[in-house]
């Protein structure tokens, strides 16, 4: 698993006219090469009076599947430039399609590179872009008499506390970067002078927005 990745927020829709032709930006977190190929038929389904819905995706940690479709569009004027913004933004997991409803007027080929380049950035700016981060999700318990020192200092660090349960004992759930695990337990030991209790439930992604 990757320990970080950037990927689209949230599916997400975005229109942008250019020279009375209508482009409509369609993008969504796909994990499988399935999820991307279903999203991509859903908007045809959707769009199916439409003269194209070009689409290009990259999945995989290390973009191992990688595919443009330009549906119709001259060769390398649609689904080539919408995938290179992928790249650029090195994004991870991501499918964009781009319903284009013609307006009568021809773009050309640079047009066309330009309008699918633009439609593609303005759609992933809408959806809004998040960091995963690969986090060890630690359950810490301590006595009450511990509950000030350590709640004020996890607050003051870069560790994350999810929630605090306050039973016979405080039980803290807190992610920590997998990078950091050794770090954080070292911190822990000498804060507490090795009187809290620490366990690894699981690791898994938490978001950052960007």
């Amino acid at each position: 698993m990757l320990k970080h990745y950037k990927t689209v927020r949230k599916e997400e829709t975005e229109e942008v006219i250019i020279q009375k032709s209508r482009f409509i930006g369609h993008v969504k977190r796909t994990e499988t090469e399935e999820e991307a190929q279903a999203f991509i038929e859903q908007i045809k389904k959707e769009h199916n009076q439409a003269n194209h819905n070009c689409s290009a995706y990259l999945i995989g940690e290390h973009d191992s599947i990688q595919k443009a479709n330009d549906d119709g569009e001259p060769s390398q004027t649609a689904g080539a430039p919408m995938l290179n913004v992928l790249k650029q933004q090195a994004l991870k997991d991501t499918c964009i399609v781009i319903t284009r409803y013609f307006g009568g007027i021809k773009l050309g080929a640079g047009g066309l590179i330009r309008a699918y380049s633009n439609t593609t950035t303005e759609t992933l700016k809408k959806a809004g872009l998040v960091n995963r981060h690969l986090v060890a999700v630690y359950t810490i318990t301590i006595d009450y008499t511990l509950l000030g020192k350590v709640e004020n200092a996890l607050r003051q660090s870069e560790y994350i506390i999810d929630h605090i349960d306050y039973l016979d004992t405080v039980k803290f759930k807190v992610f920590v970067k997998v990078d950091d695990q050794d770090a954080f337990e070292t911190w822990l030991v000498d804060l507490t002078s090795d009187q809290a209790n620490m366990a690894v439930e699981e690791t898994r992604y938490i978001e950052e927005g960007i």
